[in-house]
C-alpha cells in the first residue's frame, strides 16, 4: 500500500482527499436535513421552524471566525507541506503519466471511452446546457427553498449519480488509480512505467460479424437511435397514466429524457469497455461513438 500512500500524500493530491471527505459529509448533511423536514411534514403537515440568526453580530462573527480558521489552516499547511512545483517544462521529456489538473481529470478519464470531440466538447456542453435549463424544465413546485427527499427523489438521485458517480469518482480514478501510460493500477499495485497491456478492443459491429463500412454505419445508427428512442417509447407508454408526464408536456419531457439518456450513456459505455472490450458502438467515416 506504500504506492497509494505516496500518491495520497503528494501536495497536490491532499486537497482531493479532503474534497472526497467534504463531498461525503455535505451529502450526508443535506440528506439528513431532508429527512428531518420530511418527518416534520408527515407528522404536522408543516416544515420545522427555521433556525434564524441575526446578521449582526452573530452571523458576521461566525464568518469572521471561520475566515481566521481557514487562514490559520492554510498558514500551517504552507509551512509543513511543500508546494508541488516541478522543474521547468522540457519538450524532450514528457511526464508519465501526464495528467491534467484535478478538476479536469474526470474529463481526461472520459477520453478513454469516447472520441475527443464527444468527451471534450459534446458531453461538457450538455452538462452546462442541462444545468442552465433546469429552472425551465423543473415543474415540481415542492421542495423549493428547503431540503426534501420525498418531494425531490428523481432530482436528488439524478444529481447524486451525475455529480458523485460520473464526476467525483472519475476524478478519484484519474488521480489515484491511473498510472504510467494511463493504465489502471489497483491501490496495492506499484506503478510500473514499463507495464504493457495487450489491447484487444473491438467495435460493436465486429462482434456481430459486420465488417463493411456501410454496414457498420447502419448498424451503429440503429443501436444508438434505438437507445435514444427509449425516451419517446416511455412517453407513449405512460403519458395517459402518469400525471407527471402530462404536467411536463412533450417538449419538457423530450429535453429531460434526452439529457438523462445522454448521462447514462457514459456508464454504459464504460461497462461495455470493461466487460466486453468494446471500443465504439457507432463507427462512421466522420465520427465514432
Amino acid at each position: 500500500m506504500h504506492q497509494l500512500w505516496d500518491i495520497v500524500s503528494k501536495g497536490d493530491n491532499i486537497p482531493i482527499v479532503i474534497m472526497l471527505f467534504l463531498v461525503g459529509f455535505y451529502t450526508w448533511w443535506g440528506l439528513s436535513q431532508a429527512r428531518r423536514n420530511d418527518a416534520s411534514i408527515a407528522a404536522t403537515g408543516e416544515l420545522p421552524p427555521p433556525d434564524k440568526v441575526s446578521v449582526w453580530p452573530f452571523l458576521v462573527r461566525i464568518e469572521f471566525l471561520a475566515a481566521i480558521l481557514v487562514l490559520a489552516i492554510l498558514t500551517v499547511w504552507s509551512i509543513f507541506i511543500d508546494a508541488p512545483l516541478e522543474e521547468a517544462a522540457n519538450p524532450t521529456r514528457t511526464p508519465n503519466p501526464s495528467k491534467a489538473p484535478w478538476y479536469f481529470l474526470g474529463l481526461q478519464e472520459m477520453l478513454v471511452y469516447f472520441d475527443p470531440w464527444i468527451a471534450g466538447v459534446v458531453l461538457p456542453s450538455l452538462i452546462i446546457v442541462g444545468l442552465m435549463i433546469i429552472p425551465f424544465i423543473d415543474i415540481n413546485p415542492r421542495g423549493s427553498g428547503y431540503y426534501s427527499y420525498q418531494q425531490r427523489r428523481f432530482a436528488i438521485w439524478t444529481y447524486l449519480f451525475g455529480f458523485i458517480v460520473l464526476w467525483v469518482i472519475l476524478i478519484f480514478v484519474g488521480t489515484f488509480l491511473r498510472g504510467p501510460g494511463w493504465y489502471f493500477f489497483y491501490p496495492w499495485v506499484t506503478w510500473d512505467p514499463h507495464k504493457i497491456v495487450a489491447l484487444t478492443n473491438v467495435d460493436l459491429h465486429e462482434m456481430f460479424g459486420i465488417h463493411s463500412k456501410l454496414g457498420a454505419g447502419i448498424f451503429g445508427f440503429i443501436i444508438v437511435g434505438g437507445y435514444f428512442a427509449l425516451g419517446p417509447l416511455y412517453w407513449f407508454w405512460k403519458k395517459k397514466s402518469s400525471a407527471v408526464l402530462q404536467q411536463m408536456g412533450l417538449v419538457r419531457y423530450g429535453i429531460v429524457s434526452f439529457l438523462f439518456l445522454s448521462m447514462m450513456a457514459l456508464p454504459i459505455k464504460m461497462l461495455l469497455r470493461w466487460t466486453l472490450n468494446i471500443k465504439y458502438v457507432w463507427v462512421t467515416p466522420w465520427f465514432n461513438v
